[in-house]
């Protein structure tokens, strides 16, 4: 349980909020690249931590992300021009250029574009996605190049869509790993819809307990379950402040996660990466059920990427398929997952709670979240901004009791000792869409 205030300094964003100053301290995920298919293209609205911003692709292809809204008169700059490398503003025809800069006045005779700025924020492109920086400019951390990032277009896979409540809540969701064999238990083999099913060695153990061990990064957890006379243990990493890194299920070696990506307090981007570090790529059968269609008819993508099961008609719960097929009734297990957060309201109150030793993962991370804010407020280094997450992996394994699970898990997914992977190649490095 955390008190009101504490509950207020970690769910706020907006600038000038600890929450806030400390999130921007990070590489964030703004866009995907497609949405910016090509030089001079539309630019597209983005939304980050409370702020309206604009994202256009120059005519030799580098990224600008930019507020809103016109330095002159506040008029959008989404209805603005996109060309000869800067976002030409229609109303008096004032120009920026990828850094902010005013480099052109068409209603001034007397131009001052020298004196006219409007905010900016760096970006860098890797991988499919457009990650945005919103800190000082001498505090820039490391690039975000997680393991997925760095394989090769047929072994990784990504998407987004909206959640309708805040961040934090979201967050605690997917790091809580006790749920994963109730929410989104299947009732029988063969359910027409994806869930966990029997022939699950989570569904055949017992309630799982926790380990935490905290890195420089964040952490690593574990969801250890009794299964007869062995056991099937489940090995994450938490990465500050918003990267879940989780094993997919028995025999796939793969890696899936989330980036909870605060949109404002009571909004939230859900990223959805996937990636192969075998010799099989991606299967589309797996990224479908994993991602809930996230480009077929369950999101859309011209309305802000909004799941079209939403609150507003009770996430499309089948009460029938409830009773005969699924443990919620609702399809789709990022679905789910969206459905019982968005149920909390838009910012939970987390001094009601009542915890137990299965949320120790989630505990944990308020910790690491309320530290990482009192260190940005005396002007130190949060953790995570370096690079020991560069390899971490997600795994699990099942065991005989006997065996010691530490010493066969952690050298799948310890960043010191992963090494390269033999099946997937890599993909050249990433390169700054822009800098300022």
């Amino acid at each position: 349980m955390v008190t009101k205030l504490e509950n207020e300094r970690l769910t706020r964003v907006g600038p000038g909020t600890p929450m806030g100053e400390t999130m921007r301290r990070y590489w964030m995920p703004a866009l995907l690249s497609w949405e910016l298919p090509e030089p001079d293209c539309p630019p597209v609205r983005v939304k980050l931590l409370g702020e309206e911003l604009v994202a256009f692709r120059t005519t030799d292809g580098r990224i600008g992300l930019i507020e809103e809204f016109c330095p002159h008169r506040r008029a959008s700059l989404w209805l603005g021009r996109n060309e000869e490398n800067g976002l030409r503003c229609v109303y008096h025809g004032w120009k920026f250029d990828v850094t902010g800069q005013c480099v052109d006045q068409m209603n001034e005779p007397r131009q001052f574009c020298s004196k006219i700025k409007a905010v900016a924020y760096p970006t860098y492109e890797l991988s499919g996605v457009i990650w945005a920086y919103m800190g000082p400019p001498e505090k820039q951390p490391a690039p975000p190049k997680f393991e997925w990032t760095q394989m090769r277009e047929t072994h990784r896979a990504v998407s987004k869509v909206k959640e309708e409540c805040n961040w934090l809540q979201a967050l605690e969701g997917g790091i809580d790993t006790s749920h994963f064999t109730i929410l989104h238990r299947a009732l029988k083999q063969g359910a027409k819809q994806p869930g966990i099913t029997p022939d699950n060695p989570g569904l055949q153990g017992g309630a799982p307990s926790l380990e935490v061990d905290f890195t420089d990064y964040g952490y690593r957890y574990y969801g250890i379950r009794p299964l007869g006379e062995k056991l099937y243990v489940r090995g994450y990493h938490f990465v500050m402040p918003f990267t879940q890194l989780r094993p997919p299920g028995p025999g796939k070696d793969e890696v899936h996660g989330h980036y909870w990506v605060p949109m404002d307090d009571g909004n939230c981007m859900v990223w959805n990466f996937y990636h192969s570090y075998g010799e099989e790529p991606i299967g589309d059968r797996e990224m479908s059920s994993m991602s809930g269609n996230a480009y077929g008819s369950h999101v859309d993508t011209k309305n802000g990427f909004r799941s079209l099961r939403n609150r507003s008609n009770d996430w499309g719960i089948d009460r029938t398929m409830q009773k005969t097929e699924t443990f919620t009734g609702i399809a789709g297990i990022n679905q789910q997952d969206r459905a019982v957060q968005e149920s909390m309201g838009p910012i939970v109150d987390r001094s009601r709670e009542n915890l137990g030793p299965a949320d120790k993962a989630v505990v944990a991370t308020r910790k690491l979240l309320l530290e990482a804010m009192e260190i940005v407020e005396r002007g130190g280094d949060p953790p995570g901004v370096g690079t020991g997450y560069y390899e971490a992996r997600a795994a699990e394994l099942v065991l005989p009791k006997a065996d010691n699970w530490r010493s066969a898990l952690l050298p799948r997914m310890n960043p010191q000792t992963i090494g390269k992977s033999a099946g997937a190649a890599r993909v050249a490095e990433g390169a700054p869409a822009r800098r300022t």
